[in-house]
């Protein structure tokens, strides 16, 4: 789950990090009070969308030269002005693609007077089993190309859970960022603390872009992202809280009342798998055959009529799906018992493009034998390359 800029640097201040003062609105009339109870002459005005690039991102309504979704204001009038541009307008930034997002929100914030950005993120590194803390001096909107290009500028220190954060870790961020005396000692404090928050908050991403130091010596967080891992959520309900579905794909949210794992994928080749490493084959498999998976739908190991029929309403949802493949494998759950819930759910949603479904497991027979029998146009495939190459076969047919 992500969530907004100011809700990140609302949690971040409990932790004791040090951020600039800031202020959210829903409103022109918001923005307005929020920039007038700040100590001013400069005002910060940011959209706020769940993606990154909004200082280079461009408005669809609005000119091509007009700014971006972070502005400076020299004034309570030019706060007013950018609030009423950016509001209700699509923002499209690199991490948006074209459709955008709408700006819904905005962060009113005090100007800050910047000597040097630096960057530094935390992320869980699956392949030690370990948080991974990044930092680099080049911090700023082109992170992405230092990383591409200079990755030599990019420090990466992993702690141990178990250990947890150490001085010497503290001591590794501020040598990272090349820092010295009294700003060193800040870069150690405020790693620490930002350590402190993602393990405490089960945070599966954190990331200061930028980190700056001002003119008079401090560092501050002056933008953040943070998400959080979605099976921990049920220990933080004041997390939870701060979930903006606006800012979600309706498709998702839909499957997630269902305890489904659905993203939505550029292709034309709905799946609807149990197990998130063969929903991960059956998409690769379906590219070998020629054409692209429409989404990742992992319906997990209980597969019940239920959640087959919600699956594929998902799935049917999405306009751009010319056909359907399911591949189960019947472990926990015995194949004639899906096989019962794909012919309830294919009559219930009024299937109108081809199905191929691969079954394999216990009572596979017998599941093979319903779906033969039931009437509907349900094509049946013996293994994973079979049933990738029917459903494409079959999707071109109908075309």
């Amino acid at each position: 789950m992500n969530i907004h800029e100011y809700q990140a640097k609302e949690l971040l201040a409990k932790f004791g990090v040090g951020i600039p003062a800031g202020i959210p609105a829903l409103t022109v009339e918001e923005a307005v009070a929020a920039a007038k109870q700040l100590p001013g002459p400069l005002y910060v005005v940011k959209a706020q969308i769940h993606a990154g690039g909004r200082g280079k991102g461009k408005f669809k309504e609005l000119p091509a030269d007009a700014k971006g979704g972070v502005r400076l204001a020299k004034s309570i009038e030019e706060v007013e002005a950018f609030a009423k541009e950016m509001l209700g307008n699509t923002l499209v930034t690199i991490q948006t693609g074209e459709a955008g997002k709408q700006v819904n929100r905005l962060y009113v914030t005090d100007g800050v007077d910047i000597a040097k950005e630096y960057y530094l993120s935390m992320v869980v590194d699956r392949a030690t089993g370990r948080v991974a803390m990044i930092v680099s001096t080049e911090g700023g909107m082109d992170i992405e190309e230092v990383a591409h290009s200079t990755p030599e500028k990019i420090t990466t220190i992993v702690i141990d859970p178990a250990e947890g954060f150490m001085p010497h870790h503290g001591r590794a961020v501020g040598f990272g960022l090349k820092l010295k005396g009294e700003l060193n000692k800040q870069a150690q404090q405020i790693s620490k603390q930002l350590y402190e928050a993602f393990m405490a908050l089960d945070c599966s991403m954190l990331e200061i872009n930028p980190l700056v130091e001002t003119k008079d010596g401090n560092l501050l967080v002056l933008d953040t992202k943070m998400s959080f891992d979605s099976n921990a959520l049920y220990r933080h309900p004041e997390v939870m809280a701060l979930r903006d579905e606006t800012e979600e794909d309706p498709a998702e949210i839909e499957a997630s009342k269902y305890d489904l794992a659905y993203i939505k994928l550029d292709g034309d080749i709905g799946c609807m798998v149990n197990g998130a490493g063969l929903a991960m084959a059956t998409m690769d498999i379906i590219k070998l055959n020629g054409m692209f998976p429409a989404n990742f739908l992992d319906v997990g190991g209980g597969a019940t009529t239920e959640k087959v029929t919600a699956a594929f309403k998902i799935i049917l949802s999405d306009p751009a799906v010319k056909g359907i493949l399911v591949n189960i494998f019947g472990g926990i759950m015995k194949c004639d018992v899906i096989a019962e819930g794909i012919i309830a759910a294919a009559k219930e949603v009024n299937l109108s493009v081809p199905l191929v479904v691969r079954l394999e497991g216990t009572n596979v027979a017998l599941g093979k034998e319903l779906m033969a029998k039931s009437g509907l146009p349900i094509v049946s495939a013996d293994n994973l390359g079979d049933a990738a190459a029917k459903i494409v076969a079959e999707v071109k047919k109908a075309a």
